[in-house]
């Protein structure tokens, strides 16, 4: 497919991607920032798993097992693990979903600057999610190498929990992406982090079974995102993983980044274009 071409303030030409293509320079744009924060990032992400492992996985663990035998006959370490996974592609995904999109619309208005491009609001929205979606993948896949190296895993049916858990962190990430588009200042990402990551990350069956949370809690655990990747990973790393359950929590998280890409195009288009 032939592009078109834009002269530019010294007379030159420059490329105009095709309409199909438009998204990749929006994904360019936000690696480019990223180029500046990669190390520190990266580090982080490699810390990160090793202070749960070395804290909850095996310090904690270590007194399950001594008390209680594990968790219904499993290690502590190999229960809980799964589980931190999905979660901090939570983390991830609310992190890079919150003060970034704000910015891009009410401080440094990188959105309308990319608007003002051939590039549209699809092109915004889809190249900012799959820069998100890298993160998340890149993320999981550094914790899943470190908690191998502590023997948290049983199976190599673990490996299928990299794309279950970026899928789980697009489950938030893209129904984030549509309350961040909303908001006038970041005192609702104050509401994200305090009364929904915190309980979630508590009460979504990564430390316990959700079974033994009070009657009425049980349900609201079940419709969040992060139960699902917990139940789906913990599934696949114990090995022999009923692979309907695994495709059932993987269709959910799916509805959920269809049905939160919709709110979020919707929001985007009403804050940007409207």
């Amino acid at each position: 497919m032939s592009t078109s071409a834009n002269a530019t303030a010294d007379g030159a030409t420059r490329a105009t991607p095709p309409a199909a293509a438009r998204w990749r320079p929006v994904l360019g744009c936000w690696l480019t920032v990223y180029k500046r924060t990669w190390r520190g990032s990266l580090f982080g992400r490699f810390l990160s798993p090793l202070m749960f492992l070395l804290s909850i996985g095996l310090g904690l663990g270590s007194l399950v097992d001594d008390s209680a035998g594990g968790v219904g006959g499993v290690p502590y370490l190999q229960y809980v693990v799964p589980g931190i996974v999905a979660a901090q592609a939570m983390w991830v995904a609310m992190g890079e979903s919150t003060y970034p999109v704000m910015g891009a619309i009410r401080w440094n208005e990188k959105y309308h600057a990319m608007l003002a491009t051939p590039v549209g609001i699809n092109d915004v929205l889809l190249g900012h999610l799959i820069y998100v979606a890298m993160q998340i993948t890149g993320a999981t896949a550094i914790f899943i190498g470190v908690a191998a190296l502590f023997g948290s895993f049983t199976s190599w049916w673990v490996l299928l929990a990299w794309p279950v858990t970026a899928a789980t962190g697009m489950a938030f990430a893209v129904p984030v992406f549509a309350f961040a588009a909303k908001q006038e200042t970041d005192g609702g990402f104050n509401i994200l982090f305090r009364f929904i990551m915190t309980p979630l990350f508590l009460f979504s069956g990564i430390f316990f079974p959700v079974d033994q949370l009070p009657a009425l809690l049980r349900p609201v655990a079940w419709l969040t995102p992060l139960w699902h990747g917990v139940e789906a990973n913990r599934s696949l790393a114990l090995g022999s993983p009923d692979l309907a359950g695994v495709a059932g929590h993987t269709a959910y998280l799916l509805v959920v980044i269809v049905v939160g890409g919709w709110l979020a195009r919707r929001a985007f288009t009403t804050r940007l274009v409207v």
